[in-house]
């Protein structure tokens, strides 16, 4: 998106997929009436607003400037402090976390639509939003009550930040290979000493202290990941009565130079003798950390959605008003918007952000759901690995056709289309890559119950198919025809991966049956929107669009489910 080109909220989608797209007011249904999706549309609206006039106008500066270490400390780019006060001062830092962690509680799918806008808006400044409300999370989960009044409110708050801190030199995925030592004191806190990278949102001039939630291994703790620990390390100490106290021994040691989200500083950070304090039960430190990461892994799907949005809207703006050429079968003077092959990327690019978009609302539902719906919950954390890894799969295709959409200019950095894909690239890769939510949806989540979840998935789609067929129109039925060729492909696909149990051959395969389950759901995600669009007494001003985009996806997005199958059904081959 070119600097002349605002940022729009989507907010007209997410009045949609809150009031029709699921055939209820989702919203209402999930919280007893409580909020309903007016009032979601409005929290939408607000937060678009915001994000649109404050984060948006700093993202082209951060990408330019980005993050910069000067004397031990780290410095944003003018106006980045500014706007994250005003961030907190508006309340969008409390408004999504728990009420038990003393936030607003606002509904996970409300919390998808912010996601995605302040993704949007500005990537490399949300994740810092983001790191911050996966630590409320776990701190929420596991502190003890001295931890929650000290350091669980100022998060809540948005007056300090968080941080994740899992990643060492010799430890990257492998987070049993940690070596970062926690040493008991006298006084009841640890010595910390070690040293962790690729740290996001690890120093910075935004807030006034960062609280770090750090694994490390005690003295005589069990090897490998049974042995870690979790603890609270500030990178200010804080005094009995709540004032801040003396630096702690936490020193930036570098920030990494990246390929994108060049404003997210994401730093080496030294541990000497810091002073650091237990959450949770000693050796119990990847059960509070996985809290911390699912949530994560969640944003990234919101992640996912923001920037292909981003990319999607600048392209669309750009090829609306570039002339170049003649167009064949319309008048002259045509912009390439109408190109045939135009057409079908901005078509493309379009329909995969809906699906994407509509998907992670609908996991937010489960999730919202699931709080009084405990048979929810399997399918909720079905869709985790499969929003993160999907998602940020496809973001790195949808930004990529937003380059050639503007050809040769795409490729320059004067009209910001490169960066969305150079911001898009880290996300298959930070909190897990795909392979490792592939491997965590064929082990955890479709062998461990033999496909009992994954099937309960396929009968919902069938049912939406039924849904189709008895509505009128002929995109209805070709979405149908489609959408239920596809989910006997997923079927056959699923029986096979079933055939093989946990071994070599599912986990060679493991990635395209991931993808295989995202394009399938998006498909399903479109057949639900059409079904919504024929309940309409009289047809509304998106209705053609809708159709057009669930037209489109059925035949140019989910037909690659069949090849997905077929690979699927080979496992590996040596």
């Amino acid at each position: 998106m070119s600097a002349a080109t605002p940022y729009i909220p989507p907010i007209a989608e997410y009045a949609f997929l809150y009031r029709e797209a699921f055939g209820r007011d989702i919203v209402a249904a999930a919280s007893g009436g409580a909020i309903t999706a007016d009032d979601a549309v409005e929290i939408i609206a607000g937060a678009g607003e915001f994000a649109a006039e404050v984060l948006a106008p700093l993202d082209r500066a951060g990408d330019r400037i980005g993050a910069r270490l000067e004397n031990g400390e780290v410095h944003l780019p003018d106006g980045f402090a500014e706007a994250y006060q005003a961030l907190v001062e508006a309340g969008w830092v409390s408004a999504t976390a728990p009420e038990s962690a003393g936030g607003d509680g606002l509904p996970e799918s409300i919390g998808a639509g912010l996601g995605e806008i302040w993704n949007g808006s500005n990537m490399a400044f949300a994740l810092c939003w983001m790191l911050s409300a996966g630590a409320i999370h776990a701190l929420d989960a596991a502190a003890s009550d001295e931890l929650r009044e000290t350091y669980l409110t100022k998060l809540v708050s948005g007056e300090w930040t968080g941080t994740m801190n899992l990643t060492e030199p010799e430890a990257g995925s492998d987070l049993g290979a940690i070596r970062t030592t926690a040493t008991p004191r006298e006084d009841g806190t640890y010595s910390i000493s070690g040293q962790k990278i690729f740290i996001t949102w690890g120093d910075h001039d935004l807030a006034e202290n960062i609280v770090h939630l750090v694994l490390a291994r005690t003295p005589g703790a069990p090897d490998g990941a049974k042995g870690l620990s979790l603890f609270v390390a500030p990178r200010t100490l804080v005094n009995a009565d709540g004032s801040l106290g003396e630096r702690n021994r936490v020193e930036t040691v570098a920030i990494e130079h990246k390929i994108g989200i060049h404003a997210s500083p994401t730093c080496v950070l030294s541990y000497e003798d810091a002073t650091g304090y237990l959450v949770g039960e000693l050796h119990g430190g990847l059960a509070g950390m996985f809290v911390m990461m699912n949530s994560a892994r969640v944003g990234m799907g919101h992640q996912a959605t923001g920037i292909s949005d981003r990319a999607y809207q600048g392209a669309a703006d750009y090829a609306a008003g570039r002339l170049q050429g003649s167009v064949q079968d319309r008048p002259a003077g045509a912009p390439i918007a109408e190109h045939p092959d135009v057409r079908r990327i901005l078509r493309s690019m379009s329909s995969q952000v809906f699906a994407m978009r509509a998907l992670a609302v609908h996991v937010g539902d489960l999730f919202d759901r699931a709080h009084d719906e405990a048979d929810l919950l399997p399918m909720a954390e079905l869709f985790v690995p499969i929003l993160k890894g999907w998602t940020s799969e496809e973001a790195l295709r949808v930004t990529s056709d937003g380059i050639q959409v503007y050809g040769g200019m795409g490729f320059v950095e004067e009209t910001g289309a490169a960066q969305h894909y150079r911001d898009a690239r880290i996300i298959p890769i930070y909190e897990g890559t795909t392979a490792i939510q592939s491997n965590d949806l064929i082990g955890r989540k479709v062998l461990r119950d033999g496909g009992s979840t994954v099937g309960a998935l396929f009968a919902q789609i069938d049912e939406t198919v039924a849904a189709l067929r008895a509505t009128e129109g002929a995109v209805a039925v070709r979405v149908a025809d489609r959408l239920a060729r596809a989910v006997e492909a997923a079927r056959r696909a699923t029986d096979a991966l079933l055939a093989f149990g946990l071994g070599r051959d599912a986990s060679a395969v493991s990635v395209p049956y991931l993808m295989l389950l995202g394009t399938l759901s998006g498909g399903w995600m479109h057949a639900l929107a059409v079904v919504a669009v024929a309940a309409h007494a009289e047809p509304a001003e998106t209705d053609a669009a809708r159709l057009t985009d669930a037209d489109f996806y059925a035949a140019h997005h989910l037909a690659r489910v069949h090849a997905l199958a077929e690979t699927v059904a080979v496992g590996e081959i040596a």
